[in-house]
Parts: C-alpha cells; sequence; structure tokens
C-alpha cells in the first residue's frame, strides 16, 4: 500500500511538471509544445495506469473515484497521442492537473472498495465505453479552447496564449474528427450493451442507458449538421458541450448519487 501511495505521488508530481512546462509557453508566447513536457506526461500515465493495475489487482474496478482515475489516466493517453498528431499543448494544461487531482482523489480520499466480478463480455463494453467517453471528452476540452479564442479573436484580445494557440480551424477540424471517432465508439458502446447486458434497462442502468442515448443523439445530430449545414463556431460548441454534459450525467451521475449520497453500491 506504501508504494502504491508513493508511486501515485510521483504520477502527481510528473502531471503538475508537465502542465507547468507546457503553460509557459502557452503565457510567453513560446514554442507551443514543450516535448520534454510530454515525456513527462507520458511517464505520469504509465506510472498511473501501473498504480492502478496495483492498486485493484488488475482488474477494472468501477467505483465512483477508481472509474474517475481510469477514466482521467485514459483521457490523457490520449491527449499525448493526439499532440503526437495535431499539437495542441493547451489540451494538456487542462487536462493534466485534472488528472492529477483524480487521481489523488482516489488514492488519499476514496473509500476502500473490491472490484466485482465481470465477464468478458461486460469487460468489453466497459473498455468501449470508457475509450468513447474518454475520446469525446477531448473534444469537448478542444470545444472550449475553440469557444475561448473565438471570443478573444472577437473582443481583439491579442495575447501570447492566443498566438500559441493553433488557428481556429485546425482546433475546430481535429475536434470534428474526434466527435467522429468517439460517436462511432459510442454506438459501438450502445450495441454491445444491447448484446451483452442482460437487463439494459435494469435497476441502475435506466438512466445510464437513456441519458447515453440522448447524448448519442445529440452527437448525432450535430455530425448530420457539420455535413449537411456547414455547422460550426458556437452551434457546434454548443451542441459538443451538451453532449458531453449528458454523456457525464449517463456515466457518473447516477454512480455519484449510489454511491456519494446513498451509500450504494451500483
Amino acid at each position: 500500500m506504501a508504494a502504491i501511495v508513493l508511486f501515485a505521488l510521483l504520477a502527481i508530481v510528473l502531471y503538475l511538471t508537465a502542465a507547468t512546462a507546457l503553460a509557459r509557453p502557452l503565457l510567453s508566447g513560446g514554442q507551443p509544445l514543450n516535448r520534454s513536457a510530454l515525456l513527462l506526461a507520458g511517464a505520469a500515465v504509465v506510472i498511473h495506469a501501473g498504480t492502478l493495475l496495483s492498486a485493484h489487482r488488475g482488474s477494472l474496478d468501477l467505483h465512483f473515484f477508481s472509474a474517475l482515475s481510469l477514466v482521467a489516466c485514459v483521457v490523457s493517453a490520449l491527449t499525448l497521442v493526439v499532440n503526437i498528431w495535431r499539437p495542441v499543448a493547451a489540451l494538456g494544461v487542462i487536462v493534466f492537473p485534472l488528472t492529477a487531482l483524480l487521481l489523488a482523489l482516489d488514492t488519499f480520499a476514496a473509500p476502500v472498495t473490491v472490484p466485482l466480478a465481470l465477464e468478458w463480455q461486460i469487460k468489453l463494453h466497459v473498455i468501449v465505453a470508457l475509450v468513447a467517453f474518454s475520446v469525446l471528452s477531448i473534444a469537448a476540452v478542444l470545444a472550449i479552447l475553440l469557444a475561448v479564442q473565438e471570443r478573444a479573436l472577437r473582443h481583439r484580445q491579442f495575447g501570447p496564449w492566443l498566438r500559441a494557440l493553433p488557428p481556429l480551424t485546425l482546433t475546430e477540424t481535429l475536434m470534428f474528427r474526434l466527435i467522429g471517432a468517439g460517436f462511432l465508439l459510442l454506438t459501438l458502446t450502445l450495441l454491445t450493451g444491447i448484446l451483452f447486458v442482460d437487463n439494459l434497462f435494469g435497476q441502475h442502468l435506466i438512466h445510464k442507458t437513456v441519458l447515453s442515448i440522448i447524448a448519442w443523439l445529440v452527437f448525432g445530430t450535430l455530425l448530420y449538421g457539420r455535413w449537411r449545414h456547414g455547422w460550426r463556431g458556437r452551434s457546434a460548441v454548443n451542441l459538443t458541450l451538451i453532449g458531453m454534459g449528458v454523456l457525464l450525467l449517463a456515466f457518473f451521475g447516477t454512480k455519484a448519487v449510489l454511491e456519494l449520497i446513498l451509500h450504494r453500491t451500483p
């Protein structure tokens, strides 16, 4: 247990150091992507993943704080992949400190939990859902960055941080590509739920199912509007954040009420 705490602390320090290293050039207008910072973040992700595997003995622990920490780890890993593909340093400035916070909560504030035994079909469903949520989470962060950039340009606030961010068109294109990938994964999540979950509309699952379908419809509408009518800008940002908000309620809203308020195990 002491080793797990030490490794968690190391990962937290690395996440925060990486975020600081990425933020400094954004504030000064220097090189927008610090590759050594990404290496630090990569080390943090590996240690974070190892900590989760050790703490839960290689099993998927889907209790509230453990699930949050797991999602944050996957989001951070995908943030690194996105930055290799299309450098957006500001993503790490937002994602890495949040991941450090969620890891700290799971390590130091969460009650001790025991992972539930899951069949491989359910594990597959959970993994697809986890990746779908993570991809769409990054798209939502990009939507926030897009809104901030548009507002700054509209008010002629040309600070160093704005010049360090990617062009609006690049951010928007990347956001829609991630939404497209996340929508496909969310579709697979719903399909695997229908195929593998015995009672999809059973106790504790009805709210999650309905909200997931609503989120799927929101993202599907956005992609259709983009393809058919060229939706962009504020409309695209608003729909992205609405869809992500509904998905956040689907994945963690019911879980939070059951575990933190009613003290029940889902």
